[in-house]
């Protein structure tokens, strides 16, 4: 005998299937995003550091190979700004939002008032005393 299967086990099973393979989408971008990130960090800083840490021990490092060093660092902190949008749309969004050369045409632009309120988390709230605190 065969035992007809329910007709909600292929659709729980594809839901979780594709749940698992856009999880795994997500989980793959952001290790990718990463590794770029930290992998630029360390190729632009390590240098540096590890040239410091030989010029305290012997002093035989030449100044202007140090001074190239340290722009090679500046350079990474400036690639940040164009690495963060490239790889992460929250950050974009809030580029586009606070920032008005990326905003589109057709959204409004956040007042003061309403980015200061959201700063300082001294938005409208109800009423309270010490009373209700404690």
């Amino acid at each position: 005998l065969q035992v007809p299967r329910a007709p909600s086990q292929p659709t729980a099973s594809s839901e979780s299937r594709r749940f698992t393979n856009k999880h795994s989408k997500k989980a793959l971008k952001a290790s990718l995003t990463l590794g770029i990130l930290l992998g630029m960090f360390f190729v632009a800083w390590l240098p540096f550091f590890v040239t410091n840490v030989t010029q305290a021990v012997c002093s035989c490092v030449p100044a202007g190979f140090f001074d190239v060093l340290t722009w090679l660092g500046y350079c990474n902190s400036t690639m940040n700004p164009i690495i963060y949008p490239l790889f992460m749309r929250d950050f974009k969004r809030a580029m586009g939002k606070y920032l008005p050369c990326c905003r589109r045409s057709g959204e409004p632009r956040p007042s003061a008032i309403s980015l200061s309120m959201r700063n300082s988390n001294s938005g409208p709230r109800a009423a309270t005393s010490l009373k209700n605190v404690l």
